[in-house]
């Protein structure tokens, strides 16, 4: 029954972390009109089960980091309740910001889980240097890295762009409009009659395109195309950094690391195709305007960053470092949306010890039962 409950939740925080991260790594192309919803989510979804794939070969240092080891006692480790009651303090806190469409980090919600749970089950001895060093660390410094690196990056390189001649060039619409048309005399209102005009109009489904050319091809033409292997990317180091992190829980109840990480994978994608529009709208309109070439630095910061920390086994949040590439290209470019923003930090410092209350709430409930 125990071990049973262990596979179930950690098989909804999976679904739950792809309802709420699959579409970060895509979120640029939606965002800067270089592609619609279904397109992108389905970009996401595919690259992220590469990455999953991956995750058996690059990222097993991950596995041990989240399943407890080192930061608890192992007779804490041990204790099945333990197990789910991280995964159930860390999906519900994943389940809910995705439902009011907040990106939050579910490598958070996992520390928090493991932290309150190691609190109340193991009377306060936490291993804090490997919290600290391991977890925390990580986990602070990489948005800001993030926001630095985009703040530097995206200057340099709007430079290089005009140095090489590729300018910008804004779509004009151009559309026929019904207009009425009132005859001279007011006593024939009854002649009135409708004919079509053809109208200007900038509208929201414009967008900003790059004229010129890079080595003989259209300029435009070559950014989409990086564009796209780079949200490809993102969502590579996302199912790379991330499928570990959950599949450390599902090898608590009896998996192996093979069968865990591909179940975990799998229920990555669903989470992804049925639940992660709200926070698909968040990430793509809400944070910052922006045009295809900002979308694409702020990939190559993100998918950098975390295919580095995940080939070093740093636990880092590809939702801290792909919100944080979009706050610095924001905060350059003046696209910010800084009320989203402090809503999205505000998200962020509830997450863990939201996630540490329901889990230790959760241990604390299951003593009473014999498991």
């Amino acid at each position: 029954m125990i071990f049973a409950s262990i596979i179930c939740l950690s098989l909804v925080l999976a679904f739950a972390n792809g309802a709420n991260d699959n579409f970060k790594g895509v979120a640029t192309l939606y965002g800067s009109k270089t592609t619609g919803f279904n397109t992108a989510i389905w970009l996401a979804t595919i690259t992220t089960a590469v990455g999953s794939i991956l995750a058996l070969i690059l990222a097993k240092g991950l596995l041990a980091s989240f399943s407890g080891k080192g930061l608890v006692p192992t007779e804490v480790v041990a204790d099945p309740r333990f197990a789910v009651a991280v995964a159930l303090g860390s999906s519900a806190t994943v389940l809910l910001a995705s439902r009011l469409g907040f990106p939050v980090s579910t490598t958070h919600a996992l520390i928090g889980a493991l932290v309150g749970t190691g609190l109340l089950a193991a009377s306060g001895q936490l291993n804090l240097d490997k919290l600290g060093k391991g977890f925390l660390w990580p986990l602070l410094s990489s948005p800001l890295l993030a926001v630095v690196a985009a703040m530097t990056l995206y200057p340099f390189l709007r430079r290089l762009r005009l140095r090489m001649g590729v300018g910008e060039e804004t779509c004009i619409c151009v559309e026929n409009a019904i207009v009425a048309v009132m005859p001279g005399r007011h006593d024939c209102a009854e002649a009135l009659r409708s004919i079509s005009m053809p109208k200007l109009n900038v509208n929201p489904s414009c967008r900003t395109r790059y004229s010129g050319q890079v080595l003989g091809i259209q300029a435009r033409q070559l950014l989409d195309a990086a564009h796209f292997l780079s949200a490809g990317a993102v969502s590579l180091a996302r199912g790379l950094n991330d499928t570990p992190k959950i599949a450390a829980i599902l090898l608590l109840g009896g998996g192996t690391s093979a069968t865990a990480l591909i179940g975990v994978g799998v229920m990555i994608a669903v989470g992804g195709l049925v639940f992660s529009r709200r926070v698909a709208d968040t990430m793509s309109h809400r944070v910052t305007d922006m045009n295809s070439g900002q979308g694409f630095t702020a990939n190559i910061i993100t998918s950098g960053l975390v295919i580095a920390a995940s080939k070093l086994g740093l636990p880092v949040s590809t939702t801290h470092v792909s919100c944080g590439s979009l706050f610095g290209i924001g905060a350059v470019s003046g696209g910010a949306h800084w009320r989203t923003i402090t809503s999205i930090l505000t998200a962020w410092l509830v997450t863990l010890p939201l996630a540490g209350i329901i889990a230790a709430g959760s241990f604390w409930s299951l003593g009473f039962f014999s498991l």
